[in-house]
């Protein structure tokens, strides 16, 4: 028997940064109902912290689907958790810098503070009830022996997934299948695939860590996203439905990108 995977769409979070595309909240709702319909596991609907329009956007998507988990994704400081929680969704996805050029370079911070800063903001969530994937940002220059001893934290305080996040782009296949074994011997936390097509391999390191023992892939509609994208929904399911077991099947993603099209068309 084929293993379930499940499936986390980022079209409407990480895929609107692809350039030229701007969604408006009906354009959102449209394709949030699609790909609900479609039987994705989970939605991630938007960053509350950009203000009211954002906040409003995810509400409504929230308000018009029946299956999926809605999710949204917070910077780890405690006022954005905070702003999250007003949204009311399943799923709170917490960008953790793990890299020490993030942490030492760009925040300028050390490990201790980035380990108290997310463990303050998993408690604030956690007395609100809401479930949390902690993304591990930048993960795939990070030093494996501190995002073990982070994970060891986060399960303490309830934490069961974290999202390796391949923020650069940098991911092979070889290293993919490394990172992905190496946390699942040292933890039993659910792993979540979040990877960038840079180097034109998403898909298939999205394979990879998936057969590694990664239980949530992320993708986008068409493959949008940030610079080069992210892994390829329809790609990523046709290359893999053989080895895997999904919730949806590829003409029915074709259908509901026909759809999206037009919405997205409307949006360049």
């Amino acid at each position: 028997m084929k293993e379930m995977k499940h499936i986390v769409d980022t079209t409407l979070r990480d895929g609107e940064q692809s350039p030229g595309i701007v969604l408006r909240t009906e354009d959102k709702v449209k394709i949030a109902k699609f790909l609900d319909e479609l039987g994705v596991y989970e939605i991630e609907a938007g960053v509350p912290c950009l203000g009211a329009i954002e906040e409003e956007s995810i509400c409504k998507i929230k308000e018009n689907t029946k299956q999926a988990k809605i999710s949204v994704w917070s910077r780890m400081r405690p006022e954005d958790i905070k702003k999250s929680l007003v949204c009311q969704p399943d799923i709170i996805h917490i960008g953790t810098p793990v890299s020490y050029i993030q942490i030492y370079s760009k925040l300028k911070k050390n490990k201790v503070w980035v380990q108290k800063q997310i463990l303050e903001c998993v408690a604030i969530a956690k007395s609100n009830n809401v479930d949390i994937t902690v993304g591990l940002e930048d993960a795939s220059r990070s030093d494996i022996g501190f995002v073990l001893s982070l994970i060891k934290e986060l399960s303490r305080e309830g934490v069961n997934t974290i999202r390796l996040a391949d923020t650069v782009g940098i991911l092979t296949p070889n290293r993919t299948k490394e990172i992905v074994e190496t946390i699942k011997e040292n933890s039993d936390v659910k792993i979540e695939m979040h990877v960038h097509n840079d180097l034109g391999m998403a898909v298939a390191n999205s394979i990879i860590g998936a057969k590694a023992g990664a239980d949530f892939i992320d993708i986008t509609l068409f493959g949008i996203g940030e610079r080069t994208g992210n892994c390829n929904f329809y790609d990523f399911i046709k290359a893999s439905d053989s080895i895997f077991e999904f919730a949806m099947t590829k003409k029915q993603i074709r259908e509901v990108e026909k759809q999206v099209y037009e919405e997205l068309r409307g949006a360049m």
